[in-house]
């Protein structure tokens, strides 16, 4: 029964905008870890340092504006009511 409750729970969380918005932000940030981990695994020297501070760095600021934009979506949404 509890399995049950979770799977309702998670499809009506993922069912509204923001719970979907979230759960791409989460998907793309486990993208960029894995791969990254996938880089320094097959090939240590693949990346230097000040590559991956840039790649690091334009990707948190990518993901900041990603979540700046639907914490505005939240704000719009609210406003409607």
């Amino acid at each position: 029964m509890l399995v049950a409750s979770k799977r309702h729970y998670m499809r009506q969380y993922l069912e509204s905008d923001l719970g979907f918005y979230y759960g791409v932000g989460a998907f793309i940030i486990a993208i960029f870890v894995i791969g990254l981990v996938a880089v320094a695994v097959i090939d240590p020297d693949g990346v230097g340092t000040v590559e991956l501070v840039g790649l690091a760095g334009g990707f948190f600021v990518f993901m900041l504006v990603y979540f700046i934009s639907v914490s505005v979506q939240r704000l719009e949404d609210s406003e409607n009511v």
